[in-house]
């Protein structure tokens, strides 16, 4: 038993002596980064007893790389690189100056930390990007020659020019080959679409170059452009407002999209009735802002009633009479019309107005006629004496109410019209002559016997010396008998024959062209009828 405890006292110091012996037959000196780990003390923090370098260990202490590995995001955590020993790429103990980051720089593949590199970036060496000023954490901003701390912001590594007035993506607008211009941006996803010209025009002549917080900028945000006036000067200053495209078009300033579009009614002349569908350049021969006089319809439209309506040597106002809903239309009234030399009254109301003022091609006004021959004919002429209405003046006989509305008193003449001819219309007696022109009813040389209107049903049984004078038995208020005394005649009535019938006595003969009563007999014997 004492055997084996010596044997033990004496193996121990000789392993420690050992173990001393093999820490002192370090490989070299730590790199600069890890000469603060540098003694035996200090071994365990990275080695472990028996075993390699451990990459829990080391991850223990760079911790930045194990937050990357976690997220499964940069270059360590690649499929190249995951799960494989630090120590295969980054070894120690080869002296302070050892560069411990050591890699081909030009064989070193990008695309692997997760940022590609393309376009300009591809050109550029690694310490253009990968410096302190680059780096945002505090912490690893301390660490010198790392490639840690960068993100794939634009703005890790570039100035904001837009002064934060714009996305700090960058790649919205910008492509990574130049920064100008910038290719990715769609202009028509902006709150203003380019259209006709504007396609064409710089940015430049829009966004102008200043100077903000002493830098150069350029301003892309805030401008109002709810009027073109907010870029454009306004050439009409403000006469029809500002609302431009109400006119024009993005095309040219000089197209206009038409009537339609444009308020006229902005100007002191607002277009009504006709005037709404007439083309601007029917009345701006020239320049659409040339103020144009339009305080009288003459000027711009020429005088149709050739000076028929000069006062004062100055032609009276169009609208005095017309619209603007069409020259064809009239408000002059009749009440107007009876202000002047001409009243209208009667039939003269219905008369449009072109029976009397368009007796030509042209329209007239004045000077028309004030007498009824001015525009009537004289149907009478050669068929009525002009004793009768002397000067042609119809109305001797006529009214304006009525034509057939005859007012002539007919005893003027030879035959006085009594009884039933006063019912019975002109025509009913003047028609029945034979006339050189048809259509003209001739008043004189009218017979006036009444057989010359009448017809004889007694077949002449009357006549003497070839004239019937119907007097003797008719008068004019009817046919019926009035007057006629039997006792005058031949054979007187009396005794019997008084109640006797007259067509007892008097028979129907048979006669041709029609039978006839038969009033005159021979003699007047018994016989005859008993």
């Amino acid at each position: 038993m004492k055997t084996r405890r010596y044997r033990y006292f004496i193996l121990l110091p000789l392993l420690l002596l050992t173990q001393a012996g093999q820490a002192q037959l370090s490989p070299g000196d730590l790199t600069q980064v890890h000469a603060h780990l540098e003694g035996m003390s200090n071994c365990t923090k990275c080695h472990t007893l028996g075993a390699k370098v451990s990459n829990d260990k080391c991850l223990a202490c760079h911790k930045e790389i194990k937050v990357r590995l976690d997220q499964k995001k940069g270059y360590h955590a690649s499929d190249k690189v995951y799960g494989k020993s630090c120590t295969l790429c980054h070894s120690d103990h080869h002296g302070r100056n050892f560069d411990i980051i050591r890699f081909d720089k030009g064989k070193f593949d990008h695309n692997l930390t997760g940022y590609k590199l393309t376009g300009a970036h591809a050109e550029k060496k690694c310490e253009d990007c990968h410096k302190a000023a680059n780096i945002k954490d505090p912490v690893i901003r301390k660490k010198k020659n790392t490639f840690l701390g960068l993100n794939a912001l634009c703005l890790t590594c570039h100035e904001d020019y837009h002064q934060k007035t714009l996305s700090e993506n960058c790649a919205d607008c910008h492509d990574n080959v130049k920064f100008k211009p910038a290719g990715r941006f769609d202009h028509n996803k902006a709150g203003f679409r380019l259209k006709g010209k504007h396609l064409d025009t710089q940015c430049i002549d829009c966004h102008k170059k200043s100077t903000r917080n002493g830098k150069n900028f350029q301003q892309f945000t805030g401008f109002p452009f709810k009027n073109c006036t907010d870029c454009h000067t306004d050439p009409h200053n403000n006469k029809f407002g500002q609302q431009c495209t109400q006119c024009h078009s993005e095309e040219s300033f000089r197209q206009l999209k038409g009537t339609n579009s444009f308020n006229h009614n902005q100007t002191r002349f607002p277009l009504t009735g006709r005037h709404s569908s007439v083309s601007c350049a029917s009345c701006h021969k020239g320049s659409y802002t040339t103020p144009l006089a339009h305080q009288k319809c003459s000027d711009c439209h020429p005088d149709f009633h050739k000076g028929q309506f000069r006062q004062d040597n100055h032609i009276r106002d169009c609208r005095e009479c017309h619209t603007d809903s069409g020259f064809g239309e009239t408000i002059f009234t009749v009440e107007m019309h009876n202000q002047g030399s001409f009243p209208l009254n009667g039939a003269h109301l219905a008369i449009p107005c072109i029976a009397c003022h368009k007796k030509t091609d042209n329209w007239s006004f004045r000077e028309i006629g004030l007498v009824c021959r001015d525009c009537h004919e004289d149907i009478h002429k050669e068929y009525l004496d002009q004793k009768y209405y002397p000067g042609s003046d119809c109305r001797n006989c006529h009214s304006e109410s009525s034509w057939a509305a005859i007012t002539f008193d007919h005893s003027l003449t030879r035959f006085a019209i009594t009884g039933a001819h006063a019912n019975q219309s002109c025509r009913s007696c003047h028609a029945k002559q034979e006339q050189a022109e048809p259509g003209k009813i001739s008043f004189t040389g009218t017979p006036q016997t009444c057989s010359s209107c009448h017809e004889d049903n007694h077949a002449g049984q009357y006549d003497v010396d070839g004239f019937t004078d119907c007097s003797r038995c008719h008068s004019s208020e009817n046919w019926t008998l009035s007057g006629f005394d039997h006792n005058k005649t031949r054979f007187p009535l009396d005794g019997k024959h008084i109640h006797v019938a007259c067509n007892d006595c008097h028979k129907m003969v048979e006669a041709s062209p029609k039978p006839y009563r038969q009033y005159k007999f021979k003699d007047v014997k018994c016989e005859n009828c008993h």
